[in-house]
C-alpha cells in the first residue's frame, strides 16, 4: 500500500469506518476505495451505507439517505464518483469527465484523465478494478455471471489500451464458493467457451452448481494476459455484518468500488 493510500486507509479508520482500501500492486498514483455496507444513514435491508442505481428512488426519505450516504463516500475521493447505469452486459464506457450529462450504459469504465473517480456498484457481483503499471489509465468492472461470460473483463482489458501484462487488477467482495448454487445454464455459459473452467464448479443435485465466481474471474483474467491479481477472499453472502447480498436478502442495498489515477499535486 502507499503512503498515500495508507493515509487513506487512516482517515477511514479515524471516522470509523471499516470500508477496504485494496492492497495491491497498482502504481503509487493510482488510488481506490472499496465501501461496505456499514457507515451511513439508510435504514430497512438497505441499512446503512446503500449509495443506491444509477438514479435516485421516488421515495424521499429513501433518497436523501442515498444522498448522504455519497455524500460521505465523495468526502474521501478528489471528485464526485461517475455510477453507471449497470444491466449485467459486456459494455466498456470510456469516461473523460468526472460529470457526464447521465450515466453511461456499461458495466465498466475506463478513464485516463486525472482525478476522475470511476465506480462499480455491487451486492454479490464481483467489482474488478484495474490499472497499467505506467499509471496512465484506470478501469472498473461490474462482473457477475452474466457479464463475466459475455466478456466484460477482456472487453475492459482490450479498451485499456495497453499490454495485458503490464496491467494489475484487484478483486472485490463477491458472493463465495460456497453460497452461489447455480443451474446448468450458467454451468454450460462458461465451459462452452472454456473446458477448464469446470474446475470452477461443485455439481449438486437436481442439475444444480455451486460456482466459484473469483476462480472463474481469474481464469478470464489470465486468458486475456493479466496476471498480477491481488484481492478476492471475501463472501458477500456469509459476512453479513460487513457486506449487502441480493442473493441472501431478496433486496438489498449497494456498495461500491472506486478507483482513480491522481492528478498533478499542487
Amino acid at each position: 500500500m502507499s503512503g498515500r493510500d495508507a493515509s487513506l486507509a487512516e482517515r477511514i479508520a479515524a471516522a470509523g469506518y471499516d470500508w477496504i482500501v485494496p492492497q495491491w500492486q497498482a502504481p503509487s498514483t493510482v488510488h481506490a476505495l472499496m465501501t461496505t455496507r456499514n457507515g451511513g444513514v439508510s435504514s430497512g435491508k438497505g441499512a446503512s451505507l446503500d449509495v443506491g442505481g444509477s438514479t435516485l428512488p421516488s421515495t424521499p426519505d429513501t433518497a436523501a439517505a442515498i444522498v448522504e450516504n455519497r455524500r460521505r463516500v465523495q468526502a474521501f475521493l478528489p471528485s464526485p464518483p461517475v455510477w453507471l447505469a449497470q444491466v449485467h452486459g459486456s459494455d466498456v464506457a470510456t469516461v473523460d469527465t468526472s460529470a457526464p450529462s447521465s450515466p453511461p450504459r456499461a458495466d465498466a469504465a475506463i478513464t485516463r484523465e486525472p482525478d476522475v473517480v470511476l465506480a462499480a456498484r455491487v451486492a454479490d457481483c464481483m467489482p474488478v478494478l484495474f490499472a497499467d503499471r505506467d499509471a496512465s489509465v484506470v478501469a472498473v468492472a461490474h462482473a457477475g455471471w452474466r457479464g463475466l461470460a459475455a466478456g466484460v473483463l477482456e472487453n475492459t482489458i482490450a479498451a485499456m489500451g495497453c499490454i495485458p501484462a503490464r496491467i494489475v487488477a484487484w478483486l472485490g467482495p463477491a458472493i463465495g464458493p460456497r453460497a452461489f448454487e447455480v443451474g446448468s445454464d450458467v454451468y454450460d455459459a462458461f465451459v462452452a467457451q472454456d473446458a477448464s473452467a469446470r474446475t470452477a464448479f461443485a455439481p449438486r443435485s437436481h442439475g444444480k452448481w455451486l460456482a466459484d465466481l473469483e476462480a472463474l474471474a481469474r481464469m478470464r483474467l489470465a486468458r486475456a494476459g493479466v496476471h498480477t491479481i491481488d484481492g478476492g477472499g471475501f463472501c458477500t453472502f456469509s459476512e453479513r455484518a460487513r457486506f449487502f447480498s441480493y442473493r441472501r436478502d431478496g433486496t438489498s442495498g449497494r456498495m461500491a468500488a472506486l478507483v482513480w489515477r491522481e492528478g498533478a499535486r499542487r
